[in-house]
């Protein structure tokens, strides 16, 4: 069997095999000028109004800003050392107790506000209200949670209220 006898015995299945392969590169070139047509689109949108000098002083300028922008971050960074770093000495710690100082008046007006900082360092403010005779503020200095003045059982709640209080800046 020679090669002309092959072909005109299978030629329909011939035609009919050449004929899928036509249909799917048909359909494989129509995929590809969309997609190329798409692209072509984001060039012209890219490049319209710039000439290629524009483009580079464009581009030029990001990188500016992209360099700015580090230099704006690398301070920021700094200022917030700074601000936690003042932070860490600063009353973050607070306690507050109200109480009657005289069993016979009610009404709760006087307190122990306790002020501290990190490392339980701060005062111990007791406000002392007496309607006969006014008001009077007592202040004592706390030391790593301590006092070196006896306390009462009020000024320790709240001194207890301040030392265990967890929301506080590391």
């Amino acid at each position: 069997m020679n090669f002309l006898d092959f072909i005109s015995d299978y030629s329909t299945y011939i035609m009919i095999g050449l004929s899928g392969i036509s249909l799917i590169l048909l359909i494989w070139v129509i995929i590809l000028s969309a997609k190329q047509g798409k692209l072509k689109k984001k060039y012209n949108k890219f490049m319209t109004g710039s000439s290629g000098e524009n483009l580079e002083a464009q581009v030029l300028a990001r990188f500016a800003d992209v360099d700015r922008l580090k230099e704006d971050t690398t301070n920021l960074y700094n200022e917030l050392a700074k601000v936690k770093e003042n932070l860490l000495i600063t009353y973050q710690k607070v306690g507050v107790v109200k109480y009657d100082a005289f069993k016979e008046m009610g009404g709760k007006l006087s307190f122990v506000l306790a002020l501290l900082d990190k490392n339980n360092n701060g005062i111990l403010l007791n406000s002392v209200h007496s309607s006969r005779e006014g008001c009077y503020t007592y202040l004592k200095e706390i030391i790593k949670g301590e006092s070196f003045l006896e306390l009462s059982e009020d000024e320790r709640k709240a001194l207890n209220q301040a030392v265990n209080s967890t929301n506080y800046m590391e």
